[in-house]
């Protein structure tokens, strides 16, 4: 069975869909840490990090423009936002696809 990902980039799993091009997708994290919370996705699957290859580099870098794009689109690039991307279970990845968290307005815990 494909991973909870690929599911939603299947789309036989819904999903607040943000943004969507050949390579990525994007929606919103369903238990938000701030008033904007998506995740980045590349449609390939790629368990970690440490999984990159070389041919992974266009998409990786394709992410940070989308980041860019969304960032200037939610009028977010002056208040400032937050990138995460955790690695192995040790790193806090509770999905075995890359993905990178992408936060603003987050709201401190104590």
């Amino acid at each position: 069975m494909a991973c909870i990902f690929c599911q939603i980039i299947e789309k036989t799993l819904p999903a607040d869909i943000v943004h969507e091009d050949e390579d990525i997708l994007v929606f919103k994290d369903i238990n938000p840490k701030g008033s904007i919370h998506v995740l980045l996705i590349p449609k390939a699957h790629i368990a970690t990090v440490n999984d990159l290859e070389t041919h992974h580099i266009p998409v990786m870098g394709h992410m940070f423009e989308v980041v860019q794009q969304l960032a200037a689109k939610w009028d977010m690039v002056q208040q400032g936002y937050r990138l995460t991307v955790n690695v192995g279970r040790g790193g806090g990845q509770e999905v075995d696809h890359i993905h990178m968290h992408m936060v603003s307005g987050w709201t401190r815990r104590s």
